[in-house]
């Protein structure tokens, strides 16, 4: 079985004096048929896919089918790149492009990695490209790093939820604003302990987050939510990696977040029929789109 907390695969990591994706790679080869070699490959091929997806929405005007959105990550990351908009800070700026970059190739049906979900595809490459750009990591680092993420996402989905129909946006850009954090703290240098904190700071700052698509569609207001789960993600990792600690354990944000879940009601998950998705402009928006399939 794997962990089924943070806190026991952080204290075997710190018991060890390894990093957490040591821990979650040594378990996945015991659970599963990989060799590690494998399985390493496996996840380097799951990076390739995420940059390509990175590159394309950032250099490409990228469009959904419905033509609700696309576009902006490129409008972005030309004005990072120009210095026109400097009030969030270069490396943050760049993280956020990134995330709606992704999020938009996902939305016109392109290739990406569910991250934990399709959703939330946009987050933890985002965050992951940047820090370890700007720390001058090696891809196998990087590779090392989507580990921990991943043993982050298997927990949070074995006592909550990743998927929005069940617990609102929280259980999908949430979950992955979680594991980008925990992943960065690594990248950096941090402790397991600073990856834990890391992801309970950025869990808890979306919780009750509900999952309103309009018409239904995994654009409005997913999209921005990919990059704002980016950049929650950094000043997460920023705060634990200065020391800052989470006062509630992150199994226990874990375990709040399948409490609020449940509590939301069906309106708010992914039903498309509260929330922003029944907003006048919103309703306008889904007859137009609805009625130009019809034609």
């Amino acid at each position: 079985m794997f962990y089924k907390t943070v806190a026991e695969l952080v204290k075997t990591a710190e018991q060890r004096k390894c990093p957490i994706s040591t821990i979650v790679l040594e378990n996945q080869v015991e659970n599963t048929e990989l060799t590690l070699d494998e399985l390493l490959k496996q996840m380097d091929k799951n990076w390739s896919v995420m940059v390509e997806a990175m590159e394309r929405g950032l250099n490409e005007e990228v469009r959904s089918v419905s033509g609700l959105t696309g576009g902006d990550a490129k409008k972005l990351y030309q004005a990072h790149l120009s210095g026109s908009s400097p009030l969030s800070g270069g490396p943050v700026m760049e993280t956020v492009a990134r995330a709606l970059a992704v999020a938009e190739v996902n939305a016109a049906m392109g290739r990406i990695v569910a991250a934990p979900t399709a959703g939330s595809c946009g987050v933890v490459p985002a965050v992951v490209y940047t820090v370890a750009n700007l720390r001058g990591n090696s891809r196998s680092d990087i590779v090392k790093a989507l580990f921990t993420a991943a043993g982050f996402g298997m927990i949070i989905a074995y006592n909550a939820s990743i998927s929005g129909a069940e617990g609102g946006c929280q259980a999908e850009c949430g979950s992955a604003s979680c594991m980008a954090a925990a992943a960065a703290v690594e990248l950096a240098g941090g402790t397991p302990v600073q990856a834990a904190h890391a992801g309970a700071i950025a869990l808890k700052n979306v919780l009750g987050l509900v999952c309103d698509p309009v018409a239904g569609l995994v654009e409005v207001p997913c999209i921005k939510r990919n990059a704002m789960a980016a950049a929650n993600a950094m000043v997460a990792a920023d705060l634990a990696l200065s020391g800052i600690e989470s006062r509630i354990p992150i199994d226990e944000v874990i375990g709040a977040m399948k409490e609020i879940g449940k509590s939301m009601p069906a309106t708010l998950k992914e039903t498309a029929c509260g929330g922003l998705a029944n907003t006048p402009t919103a309703r306008l928006l889904e007859r137009q789109l609805f009625e130009a399939y019809e034609e």
